[in-house]
């Protein structure tokens, strides 16, 4: 049988490698790369063409929600299992609305793990029964509720929201111009648009406005 062909992608090396040695023992799936941010992250599914990528959300540069929709729209074979510590409905229905195919915290046992990989990759989506249960029937599949209310931030263009989490990171102007390949003219133009998208005038409301969507770890 043609193994399961996994990405790894979550920037704390440390959980990379539990994941890694829990994928080691189950059958017919095999760990082809890893990387450490969002970004990495499509430059490494259009390399290795993976079955399914197991993606954190907080990342550096560009974080798990953005990057897996970037992955679904660039790469529709290359599936997306969210790994989260949080099992918040807004989170998953947030993964689900980006293209994921499924949602796991990462407290999962490894069968729980197996299963998922397997339910995926047949085609189907897969919550685990904790996450499940918070979505108080909530019908959804690939692509998320029909019902799902787009946010201020769903509304910001891909490109918005990488300005933005780099802004909420404390880059400057011209680090995020180098960052993205782009001018410095370009970016102050998507700052100025994604300012007036979220009514917020000012960087600091611009940070407060990140870390309260979940895109960056206040902590960093």
């Amino acid at each position: 049988m043609t193994p399961v062909r996994i990405l790894l992608v979550d920037d704390h090396d440390l959980v990379r490698t539990g994941i890694r040695l829990v994928l080691r023992h189950l059958q017919d799936v095999e760990v082809v790369g890893e990387c450490g941010d969002g970004r990495q992250a499509v430059v490494k599914v259009e390399e290795l063409k993976p079955d399914i990528v197991l993606m954190d959300i907080v990342m550096p540069g560009l974080n798990g929600l953005d990057a897996t929709e970037q992955i679904v729209k660039k790469f529709p074979a290359t599936r997306v299992i969210m790994l989260s510590m949080n099992a918040a409905e807004e989170y998953v229905l947030q993964s689900l609305h980006r293209g994921a195919s499924g949602y796991l915290l990462k407290n999962v046992s490894p069968s729980v793990l197996d299963e998922a990989i397997r339910t995926v990759h047949s085609g189907q989506v897969y919550l685990a029964s904790d996450v499940s249960r918070r979505m108080d029937g909530t019908m959804i599949g690939p692509g998320g509720d029909q019902n799902y209310e787009r946010s201020s931030y769903d509304r910001l263009t891909p490109r918005q929201r990488e300005v933005l989490q780099l802004i909420a990171e404390g880059n400057s102007t011209k680090e995020i111009a180098r960052k993205l390949d782009i001018s410095v003219k370009t970016v102050e133009m998507h700052r100025a648009q994604l300012m007036a998208s979220v009514d917020i005038h000012d960087v600091a409301g611009l940070v407060r406005y990140a870390i309260r969507r979940g895109i960056v770890n206040p902590q960093l």
